[in-house]
């Protein structure tokens, strides 16, 4: 089998298989050979089974395929399609499907070719589209173990960024909903061909069997943090009642006193439990 994390040997398989780096698909390949041992290590065991978006040249499925007991990876790009079926030649556990990982209909895939197994979502995610798939597969719901991902470093650090950091927002709070996020190691830019502009990272997201909170009003929980961090410049008070979805200032800021905070407050210095007592505060009117 192919070391498919070795530059020569990326080089030769483009040679070969007439194949270019696509920029509009954030197409950059890992050569660090122990990024994809970490993240197989973290994502699967031998007796559960593996989604992977995007397998590029094979590296990572390569790996997971030792450590998973079956591996479904979702490729967009089918010109990869021959360069895949000489890397992977001996990983008879792997299996391929070629569409957008987006419109892949996850709940059919996992009862046709995974029951009864846990299964995780493991993949070296382009740039470009980094926070779809990973909100996606949360707001899904569907029965994921944990998401291993390797991401842009500024969005790993912000998907696990702590209240009153620089990099807390809208998607941290989310995230934390719905998982637990945790960044295993960072990937400087040289370790990919052809080399990105910026370091990645790659985190776990261990899924909650259950959220955190319990908002009483979900979509209005959402709504919320959404609007909190739509405006950071904005107190709290004045970013809700800007977006014209919880009443006039009075309103918001006669809510926000109830609940115990400072008039002043922004909402990059709320938890996920304020914001879910503060929701909850407006859901009862």
């Amino acid at each position: 089998m192919y070391d498919i994390t070795d530059p020569k040997i990326i080089k030769y398989l483009c040679s070969k298989y007439g194949f270019t780096f696509s920029k509009s698909m954030g197409q950059n390949f890992i050569t660090d050979e122990t990024v994809p041992m970490i993240m197989a290590q973290h994502s699967c065991s031998d007796s559960e089974g593996v989604i992977e978006i995007g397998p590029g040249f094979g590296s990572l499925t390569a790996a997971l395929s030792v450590n998973a007991k079956k591996v479904v990876a979702i490729e967009l790009d089918r010109r990869l399609e021959n360069v895949l079926n000489e890397t992977l030649a001996g990983c008879t556990n792997v299996k391929f499907i070629w569409e957008d990982c987006l419109k892949v209909n996850l709940k059919k895939l996992l009862e046709e070719e995974f029951s009864g197994m846990n299964v995780s979502v493991a993949a070296n995610l382009p740039y470009y589209i980094t926070t779809p798939i990973i909100m996606a597969l949360l707001e899904s719901r569907l029965p994921f173990k944990r998401i291993v991902v390797m991401i842009q470093k500024e969005v790993a650090e912000r998907l696990c960024a702590k209240p009153g950091s620089k990099d807390y927002g809208a998607v941290t709070v989310s995230t934390q909903y719905y998982s637990e996020p945790q960044i295993l190691k960072l990937v400087p830019a040289s370790s990919f061909i052809p080399a990105p502009k910026v370091d990645s990272a790659v985190i776990s997201l261990e899924i909650l069997p259950e959220p955190k909170v319990k908002p009483k009003d979900e979509k209005l929980f959402f709504a919320l943090i959404k609007a909190a961090f739509s405006q950071r410049r904005k107190t709290l008070a004045n970013a809700l009642s800007s977006s014209g979805k919880f009443g006039d200032k009075e309103t918001v800021l006669n809510v926000i006193k109830e609940a115990g905070f400072e008039e002043t407050i922004r909402g990059e210095r709320l938890s996920l439990e304020d914001f879910c007592f503060l929701s909850d505060k407006f859901a009862d009117g």
